[in-house]
């Protein structure tokens, strides 16, 4: 559980790539500049940890004495819906590897795309996806992986598995789960949903009601503005480009107002300066409401 709301970037940022640095470095990067969380990024990885364990466990001892809060993101080569079994077998098998690498670096979590419907009825993608997340959770408890959490995300076509409902629901049933929740593929995924401030109140209050106060409160999220067609999400932007939505106005105030402690991945290209922005605009919030 966060201390405090806490703001970083998914992915290296141009500024610390240009530097030519290695990873392990990346939390003393972000001190500098004010922030506090990274989400490393594993979207390509297969069946094997694709980072040395030497290297993961450098970068969780700088990421401690550095004061910055890792999680992961996984392979986007994994598919958890999938009907065929040798596809289940593989997708396992490399968020598996994720989690194991997460485990080195003493990442908290690590988010992952669930799959997609293909054709297949909603519920019966729903269980093929439950049955095996408890698979992979049971492997980690083989492994004396305890500490990493799986965190599906929501996600932005409504043709791709993960609803909040869907995604709660997986974190209601299987161990070892809590939410990711990309504020921005929710907005895409039904037509430019938060129009206003209630319309976000109300996904908290229902992460709240199912999952409990400590869920919401602790709630590790994405953030950019994102651009949207009939189908769903097209593409993410930089905050500056306000002809897309969600306003990030709404969840600053919410989390002021509710008092609470999100780790918030920015995923605009922008990645830290936007994280910067992020972050001011929450503790101007938590200053209004004197809790800053």
């Amino acid at each position: 559980m966060a201390d405090r709301p806490r703001f970083g970037p998914a992915g290296m940022p141009l500024g610390f790539k240009v530097l030519k640095r290695t990873v392990d470095e990346m939390p003393m990067y972000l001190r500098a500049e004010g922030l506090d969380a990274f989400e490393y990024q594993m979207v390509r990885w297969g069946p094997v940890p694709q980072i040395r364990r030497e290297m993961a466990e450098r970068l969780g001892k700088n990421a401690v004495e550095n004061d910055v809060w890792l999680t992961a993101h996984g392979s986007y080569f994994v598919n958890l819906t999938a009907a065929q079994r040798e596809v289940l077998e593989a997708s396992k098998k490399r968020l598996l590897a994720c989690v194991t690498g997460a485990n080195w670096m003493g990442a908290h979590i690590v988010v992952f795309h669930p799959g997609s419907y293909a054709g297949r009825p909603p519920r019966e993608v729903y269980q093929t996806c439950e049955k095996a997340m408890k698979e992979v959770v049971g492997s980690m408890g083989s492994l004396g992986i305890i500490k990493v959490h799986l965190a599906p995300e929501t996600m932005g076509k409504a043709s791709q598995f993960g609803s909040l409902d869907e995604v709660l629901s997986l974190c209601e049933r299987v161990e070892l789960t809590e939410p990711n929740v990309d504020w921005a593929h929710l907005h895409a995924r039904e037509g430019g949903r938060f129009k206003t401030i209630d319309d976000m109140g109300k996904v908290m209050d229902e992460i709240e009601r199912r999952l409990g106060t400590e869920a919401l409160k602790n709630l590790h999220c994405h953030f950019s503005r994102i651009e949207f067609t009939d189908k769903g999400e097209r593409r993410h932007h930089n905050l500056e480009r306000v002809e897309y939505g969600p306003e990030f106005r709404f969840f600053a105030r919410l989390v002021a107002e509710r008092g609470l402690k999100p780790v918030i991945a920015c995923e605009t290209p922008n990645l830290d300066v936007d994280a910067q922005k992020l972050r001011d605009m929450v503790m101007k919030e938590l200053k209004t409401k004197g809790r800053g």
